[in-house]
């Protein structure tokens, strides 16, 4: 059982930055692949980005290649996604997820554990 707790949302104008974070309980952290979905309102949850185990393997949505950054340190058992350049059309429910079998990055049935979200505004 992996618990998974995302932090690091928060209100923003367009153009700036956040670091979000999700630090997850458990020995095992570096065995499961992770990745970055969101969810905006009265829209379905979309994948954002994945990395693998190590690190050394990270996928992007188009919209936010070039802007967003995904990476983790197994030693502090999280992974995170740095957010630049951030657009109204950003605002969301952010969630991460983690999964410790092969599978497709973006595919959410692919995941097994689920943080509870954390809200990302940006404003114009």
């Amino acid at each position: 059982q992996v618990q998974l707790v995302e932090s690091g949302g928060g209100s923003v104008q367009a153009g700036g930055s956040l670091r979000l974070s999700c630090t997850a309980s458990g020995r095992t952290f570096s065995s499961y692949r992770m990745g970055w979905f969101r969810q905006a309102p009265g829209k379905e949850r979309e994948s954002v980005a994945g990395i693998s185990t190590s690190g050394q393997i990270t996928y992007y949505v188009d919209v936010v290649k070039g802007r967003f950054t995904i990476s983790r340190d197994n030693a502090k058992n999280t992974v995170y996604l740095q957010m630049n350049s951030l657009k109204p059309e950003d605002t969301a429910v952010y969630y991460c997820a983690a999964t410790a079998t092969f599978g497709i990055w973006y595919k959410e049935s692919d995941y097994d554990y689920w943080g509870q979200g954390t809200q990302v505004t940006v404003s114009s």
